[in-house]
């Protein structure tokens, strides 16, 4: 298994059609894990906490204003806690502080895209926080310590979007704004390149990185998910609403 970085967008994601979910449903049935560890942009921590359950998980419904049939939607997906014990382990190996917990359920940074790739929810979840002011550097590390889960067809996702600025968001459409291109290009550059220094500074170095990510929670899952890949950065769907969402999605 690879690890993952994928666009969670809006929570329609869960209930609309459209070339993203069609991605996403082929993306399941391309990969089939043993077990899926996501990081979530929507569950902030100052410590990185994971859900350690045997059981069904709530589905936390973390938006308003939305259609009722939103609401609606249940996804019952189950935990492991034997594979939330060895997230625990490697992360602590790693020195990275670390706690658990048996009661959360999942967000919409989870659900709405795990909805799509695997509908029948058969595969366990473990879901994981982020902190969003961490140094790239310890955002990476994070990463680094899950690298190999692969090979035990244990599947990470850090869940998240690239360039996320709702006061930039143009919501009569058209084309992609050119500073938003530039930085999701300069991400799939300096990751193609395995620029690690580069990516952990990223505020410093790429283009615009302000204005593509004035707070950080969507973009960290990016730096984790790298760091937990032992392959070649692909870029596996890119797509923008709005001129400025992006869904850019790569494997690593």
């Amino acid at each position: 298994m690879p690890s993952l970085f994928l666009a969670h967008g809006s929570p329609m994601l869960a209930i609309g059609d459209g070339p993203y979910a069609a991605f996403l449903a082929d993306l399941g049935r391309r990969l089939r894990p043993k077990a899926i560890v996501i990081f979530s942009a929507h569950w902030e921590s100052p410590v990185t906490t994971i859900s350690s359950t045997d059981g069904t998980y709530d589905t936390i419904h973390d938006f308003v204003g939305f259609p009722p049939e939103l609401y609606r939607i249940r996804y019952p997906a189950r935990g492991s806690t034997a594979v939330a014990d060895k997230v625990a382990e490697r992360l602590r190996e790693a020195g990275i502080p670390v706690r658990t917990d048996a009661d959360r359920g999942l967000d919409h940074g989870s659900w709405t895209m795990l909805l799509r790739m695997y509908p029948e929810a058969d595969i366990p979840v473990v879901q994981a926080s982020v902190h969003p002011f961490l140094p790239g550097e310890e955002q990476i590390r994070i990463g680094e310590a899950l690298a190999g889960l692969g090979e035990a067809d244990i599947l990470v996702i850090g869940s998240g979007v690239t360039v996320h600025n709702f006061a930039e968001i143009r919501w009569s459409g058209g084309d992609p704004e050119p500073w938003a291109l530039e930085f999701d290009d300069w991400l799939i550059e300096r990751s193609a390149a395995k620029d690690r220094a580069a990516l952990a500074r990223y505020p410093e170095l790429a283009p615009i990185a302000r204005r593509a990510v004035p707070r950080p929670e969507h973009f960290v899952p990016y730096l984790i998910a790298f760091g937990a890949g032992t392959g070649e950065a692909q870029v596996l769907h890119r797509h923008y609403d709005y001129g400025t969402l992006s869904y850019l999605c790569l494997s690593f």
